[in-house]
């Protein structure tokens, strides 16, 4: 029997997550919240270190480097938040935790690929994420339109008060 805290744990994870392993080279899309307006923002990176694999808690942190300096993000793969994570690249690695890496750059920052079927490991389909990624995608389009609708609104009061304006010069010269 499961406790109540089980219960509410496996309500709130994702149904399908990537099988994502240390090592890997992967693309996060996270949704960033800008005051009113929602974007998804996609950060690439090795994935360094990976946590808690079966718990809805399970995190993975992920480096790159950004105009020389190492950025680090940690991404909670059942959060709402990421929409989606596909993995782009698989290497060969031994360990779980790729702390190493932080002091590697160029070659000796190469790590070998492993041939690895990327359409069966990124094909997990997510209904609830991919519906919130078309909203959102058509909600960007809705804002466009209706913005496009007060532009040419706008331009077409600017240009009718032009008219008076020349019109009330023409019968004054």
């Amino acid at each position: 029997m499961q406790s109540v805290i089980q219960k509410i744990n496996e309500q709130y994870k994702k149904k399908a997550v990537v099988d994502v392993r240390s090592g890997d080279t992967v693309r996060v899309h996270q949704k960033i919240r800008e005051g009113s307006k929602e974007r998804v923002q996609i950060f690439q990176g090795l994935v360094i270190r990976t946590d808690l694999k079966g718990s809805h808690t399970s995190r993975i942190t992920v480096r790159r480097i950004s105009s020389g300096i190492g950025v680090e993000k940690s991404f909670l793969l059942h959060s709402p938040l990421v929409v989606k994570v596909e993995v782009t690249k698989r290497s060969k690695v031994r360990r779980n935790y790729l702390s190493y890496m932080r002091d590697r750059t160029g070659k000796s920052a190469r790590m070998s690929g492993v041939e690895f079927d990327r359409d069966a490991v990124n094909s997990v389909h997510d209904a609830a994420a991919e519906a919130e990624e078309a909203k959102l995608h058509e909600q960007v389009a809705a804002d466009a339109t209706a913005k496009a609708e007060a532009k040419a609104a706008e331009d077409a009061a600017l240009e009718a008060k032009a008219d008076a304006v020349q019109a009330a010069h023409d019968k004054n010269a």
